[in-house]
């Protein structure tokens, strides 16, 4: 999967393993560390050899993003599954990915109740981090056609943040030759998620689900 270089980042950020207190730490501290990783993810990205093509690098590089706004960083708790059923997530090279969905995430965005399911790959026996894809209403226009990612590190509470300032674009949204999952249904926001990563210039364009 086409996470690798964003969870090595994520372990950077209080966001990824915070509960449910984390939002009110201070704002200026909070920010300066979201701007430091993302920082240092173009220096990841522009060392990489196989996530961004070394001829699309100075229009990729850096990364675009909006400006990190804690009001998009907040508490959440994950109601988990009773089976953790199996389904095909489809992935831009039209190929299906076999995922278990571990619970549903509820939480309140700007008054709003909302909630996305979470996701490990099939087969999974220890779970070291939640996938949780998502779209919302900035998707095709100001971020990537084929949605963002989030990664959350299990806590024991059940308790979580979910900070939007952290989503990340699939590697696909940088190099085609990467597989990367889509949002399911249940994960397309109606609203508009103004945090994370923007679309970057000249993505290449993302396969619509079954095509």
């Amino acid at each position: 999967m086409s996470r690798i270089v964003p969870l090595v980042l994520c372990a950077l950020l209080a966001g990824c393993t915070s509960g449910p207190s984390a939002p009110d730490e201070d704002s200026g501290s909070y920010v300066k560390e979201v701007e430091d990783a993302r920082a240092e993810k173009d220096r990841v990205f522009a060392a990489d050899t196989e996530t961004i093509p070394a001829a699309k690098r100075a229009v990729f590089l850096p990364l675009k993003y909006y400006t990190v706004d804690p009001a998009f960083r907040v508490p959440a708790s994950l109601k988990l599954s009773n089976d953790r059923p199996v389904f095909d997530m489809p992935t831009s090279t039209g190929t299906n990915r076999k995922m278990q969905r571990v619970g549903v995430l509820t939480f309140t965005l700007q008054g709003t109740p909302m909630s996305l399911e979470s996701f490990v790959e099939a087969g999974t026996q220890q779970i070291t981090s939640l996938f949780v894809p998502f779209a919302d209403l900035t998707t095709g226009k100001e971020t990537y056609s084929a949605g963002r990612y989030l990664d959350l590190k299990p806590t024991a509470t059940g308790f979580y943040v979910i900070d939007f300032n952290l989503a990340y674009n699939p590697t696909c949204a940088y190099n085609p030759t990467w597989e990367c999952p889509y949002p399911p249904p249940a994960n397309r926001l109606k609203v508009a998620i103004l945090a994370g990563e923007k679309a970057p210039p000249e993505a290449p364009a993302a396969k619509a689900p079954g095509a």
